[in-house]
C-alpha cells in the first residue's frame, strides 16, 4: 500500500489535534507539529514526576493609588479580603454551582478533558478568536497555586501536565478519586478571585450577601459562580443585569445536568439579584440580595477610584491591580474634586436617596479627569452614575450639540431654517396605530433653534442629515458606551433617547472644546510596577483629530447661545462658555454639559433606578445651576480665554450616503460652505476675541426664570 495517501478521515484527525492546541492554547501550528503523542499521554498515559510546593498563598504587594499632588487616596489590595473557610463548610449548592458554570466534566475526567478543549477549539475557530480556554477547574487551580499567570506555551502545558499529576498524587494519597476531586474543588474555592477584593468563596460570600459560606442558598451561590470567569464584567455591584442573566445560566445548567431538581430550579430562578443600594425590593417579590461594599478602600474620592480600578483591570488584568504592587498616579485635582463635591451636594440637600447626581470634570487638551463625581454617597449605593450606572442614562436635548456638528459637516449651515412646531415626523408611532407625540419648539435658523431647544426644529435636522451620521459623530467624538455608529436609529435620537453617561458626554464635548482633537479621556497620569517599569505614561498628551476644526468650533459659536440668552442663562459664569441644556421625556435625566476653552463638565441628575419623574425640575434650572456652582470657582486663578472665531467651513463630506445631495432646497445661498459658518459675530456683552488676559469680570445677576419644555 506504500504510495497510496492515508485516507482523509486520518489527515483530517491529526489537522484537527494541531487545530485544536493552536485554538486553545494558541502556539503557532509548527511549534506543535509533533505534539499529538505528548497530548495523548497527557490524557491517557501516567507521566513521571511530583507536584512541586504550592505557591505561598499570599504573594501580594497592595497598589496605591495617589491624586496629582502625590497624596494618597485609595489602595488596591489583596489579602484584606481573604476569609478563612474549612472544608466543611461549603455548601454542596456552592460545588455544584461551580462545576456547572466552570468544568461540567469535572467528576469524571483525570486533570484535562478532551471533550472541553474540542469544544473551546470549536468556539473560538467559529468566533475566528480565542473566546473559551478549555482549561479544567484543574488546571485553573494549579495555574494559580505552582505557576505564574503568564500566556505562554510552556506555561500552559505545564499546566495540564501539572493537573494530571496533582489528580494522580491526590488520588493515592486520599485514596480515592472522589476524595482528590472534592480536595481541588475545595483548594479551587479558597482562593478563586470573586471580584470586590474578595478573594475565595469565604470572602466573597460574607462581601456580597453578609453571610458564611456554609449558609449560602442555591441562588446565592449561582452567583458567586458565575462571577469566576469576569469577575470584573460580572460583578453583582457593578453590573446586576449582566449579572442576573449568569445566574439564571448557570442555574439552567444545573438543571440540565442534574445537580438540582425542577423544584428547586423554579423556586430559585424568580429570585432575581437586587442591589440593596436601591432600596429594598418591592414588597412580596423574591430577591437575592446583594449588598453594597460598605469598606470604601480607605478612599477619599471612592467613585473616582472604582473608576480607576475599572480603567486599571481592563488594561493589566484584576492580578496585577491588587497584587502587584502597583505605583498608580492619577488625574484628578483635589481642589477641583472638592469644589464638584461640594456643588452636588448643595444641589441634592433637602433630597434624598434615590435622587442621585454626577459630576464628571475633564480637561480639553490632555483629557485628564480632574473632578469626578459618581453618585451621593458610596457607602448608600456603589453604582457608579459617572460611569453611567447599569444601563446609562438618556441625555435629552444636549445630545443635540451632535446633531449640530453631524449637519455642519454634511452641508447644512447655521443659517438653516425649518419651521416651529407642532411637528410629527411621518411614520412615527409610540406603538400599533398610536402615533408620535407633536414637538414643539419654535422654528427658524439653527442658532435660534439651540438657544430656545426647539424639538420640532432638531428633529427635522436629524431626518435630513441622517440619524446614524448624528450616532456616527456622537461616536466619533467620544459617546462610545452604548452609542454605536451602525445601529438602528431613528430621527428622535436627536432628542437624547439613547443611553450615554457623564463620562461620555464630557468626552464628546472636550473634543468641540478641543477643537475637533478628541483627547485621551483618561484617570491616569502614570503606572509602574514594583520593579520601577512603567507600564504607561500619559504625562505627554495625546488626541486623535476627529472633526474639522472649523466645524467643532462653529458648533461652539452656535452653543455659545445656549449660555448667552437661552435655556441655559443660569449657566453664566461670567467668562466664554458654551454649553447645551438636557431634560427627557417626565423630567427623568436632567442634564448641563458645557466648557470653556480651559475646562468641561458634564452635570447628570435623576433617580437611581432611572424611572422616576424629578417633577418640575430642569436641565435649565438646577443642572445650570450646579454647572455654574463647580465652573465659577473652578477658574479661580485662571486667564479669561475666549473660543477662537471660527475658520470657512469646509466642503460638505461625501460618505456614501448622500453627502453634500441632501442639503434641503430651503438653505440659503449665502449659507454654502465658504463662509466662516454663519454670523460670526460676538455678542455686545461678550469681550472680543484675544489672546490670553487676566482681566477680572464681574458675574452677572441670574436670569430670571423662565418656563422650560420636556427634551429642553
Amino acid at each position: 500500500m506504500t504510495g497510496l495517501r492515508r485516507p482523509r478521515w486520518r489527515r483530517g484527525v491529526r489537522l484537527s489535534l494541531r487545530v485544536l492546541v493552536v485554538m486553545v492554547i494558541g502556539l503557532p501550528v509548527l511549534a506543535v507539529a509533533t505534539t499529538a503523542s505528548g497530548f495523548g499521554l497527557l490524557l491517557f498515559g501516567n507521566l513521571p514526576g511530583t507536584v512541586p510546593e504550592e505557591n505561598p498563598r499570599i504573594q501580594a504587594q497592595p497598589s496605591y493609588v495617589y491624586d496629582s499632588q502625590g497624596n494618597q487616596i485609595g489602595e488596591f489590595r489583596q489579602f484584606d479580603l481573604t476569609v478563612p473557610m474549612s472544608r466543611e463548610d461549603v455548601p454542596q449548592v456552592l460545588k455544584d454551582a461551580t462545576v456547572a458554570a466552570e468544568d461540567h466534566r469535572f467528576w469524571s475526567h483525570k486533570g484535562i478533558d478532551p471533550e472541553g478543549l474540542v469544544r473551546a477549539a470549536l468556539t473560538n475557530y467559529e468566533q475566528g478568536e480565542v473566546v473559551q480556554g478549555g482549561s479544567t477547574i484543574t488546571q485553573q487551580y494549579v495555574k494559580a497555586a505552582y505557576l505564574s499567570p503568564e500566556r505562554t506555551f510552556s506555561r500552559k502545558f505545564n499546566e495540564a501536565l501539572l493537573a494530571t499529576r496533582v489528580e494522580r498524587e491526590l488520588t493515592e494519597q486520599l485514596g480515592s478519586a472522589r476524595a482528590a476531586k472534592e480536595e481541588i474543588l475545595y483548594r479551587y474555592l479558597d482562593g478563586v478571585y470573586f471580584g470586590s477584593g474578595a478573594y475565595g468563596a469565604g470572602a466573597a460570600a460574607q462581601t456580597y450577601f453578609h453571610k458564611n459560606v456554609r449558609d449560602l442558598n442555591l441562588s446565592e451561590a449561582a452567583t458567586l459562580a458565575a462571577i469566576i470567569p469576569s469577575p470584573s464584567k460580572f460583578n453583582p455591584r457593578e453590573n446586576v443585569f449582566v449579572a442576573e442573566t449568569r445566574r439564571q445560566q448557570v442555574l439552567s445548567d444545573m438543571l440540565q445536568l442534574g445537580l438540582i431538581t425542577q423544584e428547586q430550579y423554579d423556586e430559585a430562578r424568580p429570585a432575581q439579584l437586587w442591589h440593596l443600594g436601591f432600596g429594598l425590593p418591592p414588597e412580596g417579590q423574591p430577591a437575592t440580595l446583594v449588598f453594597p461594599q460598605t469598606d470604601a478602600g480607605a478612599s477619599a474620592y471612592p467613585y473616582f477610584v472604582d473608576y480607576v480600578r475599572r480603567y486599571l483591570e481592563e488594561r493589566y488584568g484584576d492580578e496585577q491591580v491588587f497584587k502587584g504592587g502597583l505605583r498608580i498616579e492619577t488625574t484628578i485635582d483635589p481642589r477641583l474634586q472638592s469644589l464638584a463635591e461640594a456643588a452636588v451636594s448643595d444641589a441634592l440637600a433637602g433630597t434624598s436617596y434615590p435622587r442621585e447626581m454626577s459630576l464628571v470634570a475633564v480637561e480639553p487638551s490632555t483629557g485628564f479627569v480632574k473632578a469626578f463625581v459618581g453618585g451621593r454617597d458610596w457607602n448608600v449605593s456603589q453604582v457608579n452614575l459617572g460611569l453611567g450606572g447599569e444601563t446609562g442614562m438618556q441625555a435629552g436635548s444636549s445630545f443635540k450639540t451632535f446633531t449640530i456638528a453631524a449637519a455642519l459637516e454634511q452641508g447644512f449651515g447655521p443659517s438653516t431654517t425649518y419651521p416651529g412646531g407642532p411637528y410629527n415626523e411621518p411614520g412615527c408611532f409610540r406603538r400599533a396605530n398610536v402615533p408620535c407625540e407633536p414637538l414643539g419648539g419654535t422654528g427658524g435658523d439653527m442658532r435660534t433653534a439651540t438657544a430656545a431647544s426647539s424639538n420640532a426644529y432638531f428633529v427635522q435636522l436629524a431626518r435630513d442629515v441622517g440619524p446614524n451620521r448624528i450616532a456616527e459623530m456622537a461616536n466619533r467624538l467620544g459617546v462610545t458606551t452604548w452609542i454605536t455608529p451602525d445601529g438602528s436609529y431613528t430621527s428622535r435620537i436627536t432628542l437624547g433617547q439613547y443611553s450615554v453617561s457623564p463620562l461620555d458626554m464630557a468626552t464628546g464635548y472636550a473634543t468641540l472644546a478641543n477643537h475637533g482633537v478628541r483627547p485621551n479621556v483618561t484617570p491616569v497620569v502614570k503606572v509602574t510596577a514594583a520593579d520601577g517599569t512603567v507600564l504607561e505614561d500619559n504625562t505627554v498628551p495625546g488626541g486623535t483629530p476627529v472633526l474639522d476644526p472649523a466645524i467643532a468650533d462653529t458648533t461652539t459659536d452656535i452653543l455659545r447661545g445656549v449660555i448667552d440668552g437661552g435655556t441655559g442663562r443660569r449657566a453664566n459664569i461670567g467668562r466664554p462658555a458654551a454649553g447645551k441644556t438636557g431634560t427627557t421625556d417626565n423630567n427623568t435625566d436632567i442634564w448641563f454639559v458645557g466648557y470653556t476653552p480651559q475646562l468641561v463638565a458634564a452635570v447628570w441628575m435623576g433617580h437611581a433606578d432611572g424611572q422616576r419623574s424629578l417633577g418640575n425640575v430642569f436641565g435649565g434650572d438646577t443642572a445650570a445651576r450646579t454647572w455654574a456652582a463647580f465652573m465659577r470657582p473652578a477658574h479661580d486663578g485662571l486667564p479669561v480665554l475666549d473660543f477662537p472665531v471660527p475658520g470657512p467651513l469646509p466642503p460638505p463630506r461625501g460618505d456614501g450616503e448622500g453627502g453634500a445631495a441632501r442639503r434641503p432646497l430651503r438653505r440659503a445661498p449665502a449659507e454654502l460652505p465658504v463662509d466662516c459658518g454663519g454670523p460670526c459675530v460676538r455678542t455686545p456683552s461678550l469681550p472680543a476675541p484675544t489672546t490670553t488676559t487676566t482681566t477680572t469680570t464681574t458675574v452677572p445677576a441670574e436670569p430670571p426664570a423662565t418656563t422650560t419644555t420636556t427634551g429642553r
